[in-house]
């Protein structure tokens, strides 16, 4: 697993060790980010349901200013601040170990936005509607701001939910799916 593209292009990122996360594959996390826009110009990024952090990193690698890295898991939270601290990427981030319900409440007691918020969990353990409906009801997404969802290709998610508009919708393989909604983009 690598960092794909931007300033720490081509830099190795450690994996949770065992079976409880499934890491992006390198060939999804580059597709994801050509969607999405090859590079940001700054912007908040929330990797909930980190895992590694890759996705956040390579949104960090690609001109994000900002991160904040949420797993409710121990192993993934060192993992986490293990490749930040390889990375030496130590401003601008945040690592949280935390329940994603919980942290969606207390950023929203912070009052911040994300221009990317990347919705990973495990798969066939996710309630996507319920998130995206929790982001939604509480103002997360920023204008013109994106939600990447990672999920088992047999889950279908709405074209349209709370203000959010379905952009993009691609199949990896027989298990991967990614769904890509904008805030206020028809």
């Amino acid at each position: 697993m690598r960092v794909i593209a931007g300033k720490y292009k081509g830099r190795g990122l450690q994996s949770v060790p065992g079976q409880m996360t499934r890491p992006t594959t390198d060939k999804v996390k580059e597709a994801i980010f050509h969607m999405l826009g090859p590079y940001f110009d700054g912007g908040r990024c929330l990797d909930l349901f980190a895992g590694s952090g890759s996705l956040g990193i390579e949104a960090l690698s690609r001109g994000m200013d900002e991160a904040i890295f949420v797993d409710k898991h121990v192993k993934a939270i060192q993992t986490i601040n293990h490749n930040l601290k390889a990375l030496k990427v130590t401003e601008h981030v945040e690592v949280y170990r935390n329940d994603a319900f919980r942290a969606l409440k207390a950023i929203h007691k912070r009052d911040l936005t994300f221009q990317l918020i990347l919705l990973d969990p495990p798969y066939k353990k996710g309630n996507y509607l319920l998130l995206l409906e929790t982001i939604t009801s509480m103002q997360l997404l920023a204008k013109d701001g994106y939600i990447y969802c990672e999920h088992d290709v047999k889950e279908h998610l709405p074209q349209e939910l709370n203000g959010l508009f379905q952009i993009k919708q691609h199949h990896y393989g027989d298990t991967s799916g990614i769904t890509i909604y904008s805030r206020g983009n028809e």
